[in-house]
């Protein structure tokens, strides 16, 4: 069994990923080129947030994405290797301060902020059946 870490700034992920045909912005739809989609990017950069601190929550505890900052500043073609990296920066009470990077081999291809918010899963989710 794995120790529970503590949520706290510091905690950090990462993916690695190929760019293919169904990242690109021409298939999800947000521009008709081959590269890189920023939605992608972003859906990746929360996966790699949720990551982070999964072992931090407690059992029943989730989070939710509440507010993005993001710039993507260079295109990845089919093929590219891309290194997004989090990191925790700040620990508001249940809201989370996350900074974003992502990186090719030569290139800073993105970077910004994402903020979520703990809250108790099932509680979240009796909201929404009202």
């Amino acid at each position: 069994m794995l120790a529970h870490m503590t949520l706290a700034p510091g905690l950090q992920a990462r993916l690695l990923i190929m760019v293919e045909k169904e990242d690109t912005a021409a298939k999800v739809g947000s521009g008709d080129v081959p590269v890189l989609a920023t939605p992608r990017l972003l859906a990746l950069a929360e996966q790699a947030t949720v990551q982070a601190v999964a072992g931090a929550l407690d059992p029943g505890q989730t989070s939710v994405g509440t507010r993005v900052t993001l710039e993507h500043l260079a295109a990845s073609a089919i093929g590219t290797h891309v290194e997004i990296a989090v990191e925790l920066t700040e620990v508001d009470g249940r809201r989370l301060v996350f900074g974003v990077t992502a990186r090719d081999r030569e290139t800073l291809v993105a970077t910004g902020t994402i903020e979520r918010v703990v809250v108790d899963r099932e509680r979240f989710l009796a909201r929404l059946a009202r």
